[in-house]
């Protein structure tokens, strides 16, 4: 098996890992806030941390499976990763920006699976990004992905906030009681600029690898 092929596997056992670990996490989770009746399926599974958390694990089982049995990913898996890449990184950065020291009012839990969620899954994604072999060039169009899902998340965040009184609100910055209408706008342009430009120098990370010359093997004389 040539070097490609051995860096695949890799890159397979190694997604396969971090996959299994995350879904892992989110399950212990859970089965903390069941333990101690503080779970409420809609109220977890309406966080964004969460959502994406799901779509991080899917990417990483599919991918890890796809690194062991195909010498390349697909456009289409790549693209979906590149989304999730971008997800994982401004799910981060807000958390550890704007959310690690703000009270939380309900059930704490673990602290553990917080740090995996949003501090060592995003650096493993990005990791992988960065230095997994196999990853074809992306075109410029797939950035129009990106958007896709957190435009629809913030729809239903919106309109959930507004038909529960103004009481549910995942995070504080997407709360009008906390700075009015523009300051939420603000915060929803910002991230989504974020998104796109995160994807964008993604796409061109993968582009400008993909030209790079492949090492000459120099054959043995003699």
């Amino acid at each position: 098996m040539n070097r490609h092929g051995l860096n695949r596997r890799a890159t397979g056992a190694l997604r396969l890992l971090a996959g299994l670990g995350l879904l892992a996490t989110i399950v212990i989770q859970v089965t903390d806030r069941v333990l101690n009746n503080a779970f409420d399926p809609w109220e977890y599974f309406s966080y964004f941390t969460i959502e994406t958390s799901i779509i991080n694990t899917a990417v990483l089982l599919i991918g890890g499976a796809m690194a062991l049995r195909l010498s390349h990913d697909t456009v289409l898996f790549t693209t979906v990763r590149m989304a999730a890449l971008t997800y994982a990184i401004v799910t981060a950065g807000v958390y550890n920006l704007l959310l690690r020291n703000v009270p939380y009012e309900g059930f704490a839990g673990l602290s553990w699976p917080n740090e995996v969620i949003h501090v060592w899954v995003p650096l493993f994604l990005l990791l992988d990004w960065l230095l997994a072999p196999g990853r074809p060039a992306l075109p410029w169009s797939s950035l129009r992905l990106v958007l896709v899902y957190p435009v629809a998340w913030i729809i239903y965040t919106l309109m959930r906030g507004a038909a529960s009184g103004g009481e549910i609100y995942p995070y504080p910055f997407l709360d009008p009681a906390n700075g009015g209408w523009g300051s939420v706008v603000a915060y929803i342009v910002a991230l989504s600029a974020v998104l796109v430009g995160l994807g964008a120098l993604a796409v061109e990370y993968g582009r400008v690898r993909s030209r790079r010359p492949l090492p000459r093997v120099v054959a043995s004389h003699g």
